[in-house]
């Protein structure tokens, strides 16, 4: 039998999924014209997230920013070193489609964990980032601190694709 521990994770896991799975179909209703579809989709979506961040407070896995933060480090670094870069191989040895999206998330994710260690060392001096222009790129999730210059250095993508997170 399961510790609730155990249940917890499984939980989170699940509800995280779901929504990124319902926030997916959303966007597919309305590119269909389905709007109330697409909102259904939505509201779904934002009622997982709550499901989720309920389990991990319940798992105690929210803690200081400064810990947070070294918790982020550590599993993007974690992705980017050792889960993703055997996946990006399999699919490209298969063929498979995937291995784009892989080879986007490997190069982004490293990017993240640079970027959280930024942020990590400003928390332990007592400071912010001293930035507030975060840039998405919307193809592969690279992150820009300030306005994007030059293309997306993991896709290509041009700087005028990235969107502003407010």
């Amino acid at each position: 039998m399961k510790s609730t521990t155990e249940n917890l994770n499984d939980a989170f896991s699940g509800e995280s999924q779901a929504y990124q799975k319902y926030s997916a179909f959303s966007k597919k209703a309305e590119r269909e014209g389905f709007v109330n579809i697409a909102k259904l989709f939505r509201t779904t979506a934002e009622a997982e997230k709550i499901h989720a961040e309920g389990h991990l407070k319940a798992l105690e896995a929210i803690a200081s920013t400064a810990d947070n933060l070294q918790s982020a480090i550590n599993g993007e670094t974690f992705e980017y070193t050792e889960m993703y870069p055997p996946m990006a191989d399999l699919a490209t040895d298969e063929g498979h489609k995937a291995k784009t999206m892989f080879r986007f998330a490997l190069g982004a994710e490293k990017v993240h964990a640079e970027i959280y260690s930024k942020a990590l060392e400003a928390v332990q001096k007592g400071v912010d980032l001293d930035t507030s222009d975060f840039y998405l790129c919307p193809i592969c999730g690279y992150i820009e601190l300030g306005s994007p210059t030059e293309n997306c250095p993991v896709c290509g993508a041009l700087p005028k694709v990235f969107t502003l997170v407010v």
